[in-house]
């Protein structure tokens, strides 16, 4: 992986294409511009980038149906659809076909540039649990997906550990030796009011009162031991999307 963010730019409106290429340039990223859908279907078959940046009206096919196609060619694609004048029906289109968002224009060049920043952070999970084995065999699945993962057993260290470094997510037990784990919940969502908490537990018959409550106090998922990893990744993938659409504005709930 590179370590500069590779970004294509499509308008068929040279200027408009040219000004926000020379914007992310001066700002350290690596810009490429196409000036049709045609042209940035074949750029992204040659040389995939880290997302897209195009608009939706363009002569030759447009930016929906050119994202209809670069989803087929590169099904992870990062797409931002821009537009002067979206209808609802365009909106609901693009995002069923996996756009993050379309922005209006003029566009507003900072949501962007948070969005690509927040786009290549380092993902970090911290697995809250004291069952050792049961940290390492995620951490495994976890790091072989391109996490990185830290554990904890020790609830008085989370916020420590929290206040570090960026985590994307926390997986929390909710039997912490002595500890109920919706009391370490409640004092993450005290300091960080919007920070995704999964809550895991093998006990769900004993523990029904505390996963009631934590939902109440805001918890993301529960989901419960042996872990389905897929259902977990699923929300780990759906977190992150989450995080990005929010930093360009949509109104999201977490």
């Amino acid at each position: 992986m590179s370590d500069t963010i590779k970004i294509l730019v499509v308008d068929d409106d040279r200027r408009m294409a040219k000004t926000i290429y020379d914007i992310l340039r001066i700002k350290g990223y690596t810009a490429v511009e196409a000036n049709s859908g045609e042209e940035a279907i074949e750029k992204v078959k040659a040389d995939v980038p880290d997302c897209v940046l195009m608009d939706v009206k363009m002569s030759g096919i447009n930016g929906i149906e050119t994202l209809k196609v670069l989803k087929n060619v590169a099904p992870d694609l990062p797409v931002i659809l821009m537009s002067a004048y979206a209808t609802v029906e365009q909106i609901l289109e693009a995002k069923q076909y996996g756009a993050y968002t379309i922005l209006n224009k003029p566009v507003d060049i900072q949501a962007v540039l948070a969005f690509v920043s927040l786009l290549r952070r380092e993902k970090s999970i911290l697995i809250v649990d004291d069952d050792a084995e049961f940290c390492r065999t995620m951490a495994d699945i976890l790091e072989s997906r391109g996490y990185k993962v830290e554990t904890e057993s020790n609830f008085e260290n989370v916020l420590a550990d929290m206040d570090q470094e960026y985590k994307l997510v926390v997986l929390l037990d909710l039997k912490l030796g002595a500890t109920n784990g919706t009391d370490v919940l409640r004092a993450i969502r005290d300091k960080y009011p919007t920070k995704p908490v999964i809550l895991i537990t093998s006990c769900r018959q004993e523990m029904a009162d505390s996963i009631d409550k934590g939902f109440q106090i805001g918890a993301y998922a529960c989901l419960y031991k042996p872990l389905e990893t897929d259902e977990l990744i699923q929300h780990i993938e759906e977190i992150d999307r989450k995080k990005l659409q929010a930093v360009l504005g949509e109104e999201i709930d977490m």
